[in-house]
Parts: C-alpha cells; sequence; structure tokens
C-alpha cells in the first residue's frame, strides 16, 4: 500500500541519500539535475519576450506566431510519457545524457534559423531532446534523493525550477534580446547543455533499469491527439469555429485522445498507469497540474504583448517587468519544505489558486492607458505567490510515494499533463483573444487590449476550477 504524504514527510531522517557518494558528489548531482530542468523550463518563456522581434525578422504572423511556443512545448509534452518509459527501459542516465545533447544542438540549430521554418523544426527538436531528459530528471531526483526528507527538499526545489523557470526566462529572454538578439536566447543553452552533459558523464549514478517495453499506440495516439486539438484551436483563431478544417481537427484530436485512454486501460506497460490516479490527493495533484498551467501560461504570453506593443516597452524593460512575478515565486517555494509539513498540501494549494484567480481577474481591467503601477504590478505579485503555492506543493505530492520502479511514468504523467495543459491552454486563449481582437472594433491597440483581456477573463474561470479541484485534497495530519 502506498505511504501517505504525511507519513513520507514525518518520517525518519535515514542514511545519505547517496550511499556511495559524499555530500560534494549529492550536491553536483543536485545541481546537474536541476540545470537540465531549467533549461527545458526556461526555453517555454525565454522566447516569449523576444516575439515581436522574431515575427518582424522571419515573418509569421499574429495567430502563427504562438507556433514559437507550441512547436516546442506539444512536442514536449507529447512525447514526456514515452520518454519516462524509455528512461525505464534504456537506462534514465542514458537517455538524460542523449536527451541533453539533443536539446543542446537543436538549441544551437534554432539560433541559426533563416527562416520560420526552420526555427520551429528546430523547436520540434528542442521538445524530443526535452521529452528525453526531462522524466529521467525527476525520476532520477527521486530514486537518488530516496531519504524523505531530502527527497521533499530536492521535490520542492525542482519544483522551484519548474515553477521560477517561467518568469526567469523571460527576463533573460529580455536581456538577451535587448543587448545581443533573439537568437542569442538559444545559443545559451549551448554551454549549459554541454556542462550538463560533461558533469552527468562523470557523476550521475547509473540506475537499474526496469522491466518495460515502449507503448508506441499510447504514444502515437497521445502525441497526435493533443497536437490535433491545439492545431485545431488554433486554426479557429485565424479561420473561425464554422471552418470545416477547425471541426475536423478538433473531432480528430478527441477521438485520438479516447484512443489513447481505451489503450492505456488494456496494455500490460501503459505509458500511463491509470492506477497512478487511484490515490485522491495524487489524482488531485494531476488534475491542477493539467489545468493551473492552461491558467498561468496566459500570463506571460498577453503580458508581453501589452507591454512591448501597447505600452512600449522594450524587450529588456519587459523581461524585468515580471521580477515581483520571478522574486515572489522564489520565496513562496523555499517555503514550501515548511508550509508543507505544518499545514498540510489542502490548505497550502487553496490559498495559492485562490491568490492566482485574484491576479488574473485585476489583469480583466487592463485598458490602453493603464499603467504599471499599481494594477500589473499587485497582479504579479498575487500571480508569484499563486503559482508558488498553488503548483510547487504537486510535484511533491505525486512523487512522494510513488514506488521507484513507476518513478519515469509518475513523472512523465506529470511533466506531460503540465506540459499539454500549457498548450492547450494558450491554444484556447489565444482562440479567444483572436476572436475578441476581430470584433472589437477601434484603433489597432484598442483591438489588442479588448483581446487580452476577454482572455485573462476565460483564464480567470480556469484558475477557478484549480480552485474547486484543490477543495477536493484529503487533509494530512500536520507533522511537527
Amino acid at each position: 500500500m502506498e505511504r501517505s504524504l504525511s507519513t513520507t514527510l514525518s518520517a525518519d531522517t535515514r542514511a545519505s541519500a547517496i550511499p556511495t557518494a559524499g555530500r560534494l558528489r549529492s550536491g553536483i548531482v543536485l545541481v546537474t539535475l536541476l540545470t537540465c530542468q531549467l533549461m527545458i523550463i526556461l526555453d517555454i518563456t525565454v522566447m516569449n519576450v523576444a516575439l515581436p522581434r522574431i515575427r518582424t525578422d522571419l515573418h509569421f504572423t499574429a495567430t502563427n506566431l504562438s507556433w514559437v511556443m507550441n512547436a516546442y512545448t506539444l512536442v514536449f509534452g507529447g512525447l514526456l510519457l514515452l520518454g519516462g518509459r524509455a528512461g525505464d527501459l534504456f537506462g534514465r542516465r542514458n537517455l538524460f545524457i542523449a536527451g541533453t545533447a539533443l536539446f543542446t544542438v537543436a538549441s544551437l540549430a534554432g539560433g541559426l534559423a533563416p527562416s520560420a521554418t526552420w526555427l520551429l523544426i528546430a523547436r520540434v527538436v528542442q521538445g524530443i531532446g526535452g521529452a528525453m531528459a526531462g522524466p529521467s530528471t525527476l525520476a532520477l531526483l527521486t530514486t537518488t534523493f530516496s531519504e524523505p526528507k531530502a527527497r521533499m527538499r530536492v521535490l520542492a526545489l525542482f519544483s522551484g525550477m519548474s515553477s521560477a523557470g517561467f518568469a526567469i526566462g523571460l527576463i533573460v529572454g529580455g536581456l538577451l534580446t535587448e543587448w545581443l538578439s533573439w537568437r542569442s536566447a538559444l545559443f545559451i543553452n549551448v554551454p549549459f547543455g554541454l556542462a550538463v552533459v560533461v558533469l552527468a558523464l562523470r557523476y550521475l549514478p547509473i540506475v537499474e533499469r526496469q522491466p518495460a517495453r515502449l507503448d508506441l499506440p499510447g504514444a502515437v495516439t497521445a502525441t497526435g491527439g493533443v497536437a490535433a486539438l491545439v492545431y485545431g484551436f488554433i486554426s479557429a483563431a485565424s479561420h473561425g469555429w464554422g471552418d470545416a478544417g477547425t471541426v475536423i481537427w478538433l473531432a480528430v484530436g478527441a477521438a485520438s485522445v479516447a484512443a489513447f485512454l481505451t489503450i492505456e486501460a488494456r496494455t500490460a506497460q501503459p505509458l500511463l498507469p491509470l492506477r497512478l490516479f487511484l490515490d485522491r490527493n495524487r489524482a488531485a495533484a494531476y488534475a491542477n497540474m493539467f489545468l493551473g498551467p492552461m491558467a498561468g501560461m496566459s500570463m506571460f504570453f498577453f503580458l508581453t504583448q501589452y507591454l512591448q506593443e501597447v505600452r512600449g516597452l522594450s524587450a529588456l524593460a519587459t523581461g524585468f517587468a515580471f521580477m515581483p512575478t520571478a522574486l515572489l515565486m522564489f520565496t513562496m517555494i523555499r517555503l514550501i519544505p515548511r508550509l508543507l509539513p505544518r499545514f498540510g498540501p489542502k490548505p497550502v494549494t487553496v490559498v495559492g489558486t485562490i491568490s492566482m484567480a485574484a491576479g488574473l481577474a485585476l489583469l480583466t481591467r487592463l485598458t490602453v492607458d493603464s499603467g504599471y503601477f499599481p494594477l500589473l504590478f499587485v497582479a504579479m505579485i498575487l500571480m508569484g505567490c499563486g503559482i508558488g503555492l498553488a503548483f510547487s506543493p504537486l510535484n511533491v505530492i505525486i512523487m512522494s510515494s510513488v514506488p521507484p520502479a513507476e518513478a519515469g511514468a509518475a513523472g512523465g504523467a506529470l511533466q506531460t499533463l503540465q506540459q499539454t495543459g500549457a498548450s492547450l491552454g494558450l491554444a484556447i486563449l489565444v482562440t479567444i483573444f483572436g476572436t475578441a481582437s476581430r470584433d472589437a472594433g477601434g484603433s489597432a491597440q484598442h483591438a489588442l487590449v479588448s483581446g487580452i483581456t476577454t482572455a485573462f477573463a476565460a483564464a480567470v474561470g480556469i484558475a477557478a476550477l484549480t480552485f474547486a479541484v484543490a477543495l477536493t485534497f484529503r487533509s494530512t495530519r500536520p507533522t511537527t
């Protein structure tokens, strides 16, 4: 029987987290894994600030511009389940190194892109590399740091890299875009990727392979289904809901997702073991890992355009405008190892989801003349607190009691739901944005703001769902 979160968090301290390595080696392993995770997450938002310049240089349309983001997050999210099982089969260390190397090479190619097509292909390959390395990163952390308190700390740090990386990416992207060019936002991965590969070859422990086979039918239906749904929503933004192509893509996506769930229920070694959802808290955590990014990613995407195209901020100023969110997210993440044992997951996530919904609600009041203070500043503080509190505990809840043999699958499912939620959420909100912008009339800036505020209103509804899910968490006894 799986241990509860409270039992895991209150367990007595055991021996060394890595029996055959000293504290220094443990630190190097942790830094190596977290650096890879930060690179993967940064590339989701580091391009946000650069989008206006990418559109100009490579001649993207306004609605197709979101594919700079979706080409990466879609492939990354769609292949994470396969990457988790592949790590079990071929060795998590091997797949981590291979995935990081592929990600690094694709980053170099993307930085050299002479056309929109070239950039999108490079982003797809980046997504493949990230999907190979991502689940192995989480699985290696979980199995390497096996002592409960150490595991909780490293999972909180992992969650911190995953959450704060979104805001940090905007700041880094602003610095690089302003001082160098948008291409440097991709080139920056190369030295860090090489360092991760070298350190991984030297220090990562060799983990015993788990008996597994690759569920290729599941991988095809999962990736194809999500891709079709996202493309259908993007098509709706460009051509309307009544367009035959839009309807067909949405229908294909829904049918593929249904086929995927049927396959997973019947196959002996599924990419997504449905038994992972039998635990009430883990199931709720998985649900919010999907819903949360659907709402949260909207802030980064739409505010970047608002700050640059309406308020006239530079890429550098836009990046630093998100500093309150990054600082608050990092602060909340640092508090999670103290808050969870004391209060349990339910109060922490409930407060976080309320804060996030309040921040998004404030953003619906944006106008063409809105200044940074107080509206945007307060909204970013609320979003930083909300994202940090609402989603940082989810990694701990999901991974704390997973058996080592299922760590790869559980980590793959976690990151899959996070990334597909972000991709689908952005596609849906871009569709709402496009429709509202076309119907708004008036000046170009007025139409843009009207579309953005309408999209934020829809994001508030999604955030309300995360709050409702947080209320379903089973209360656990706080530990002292």
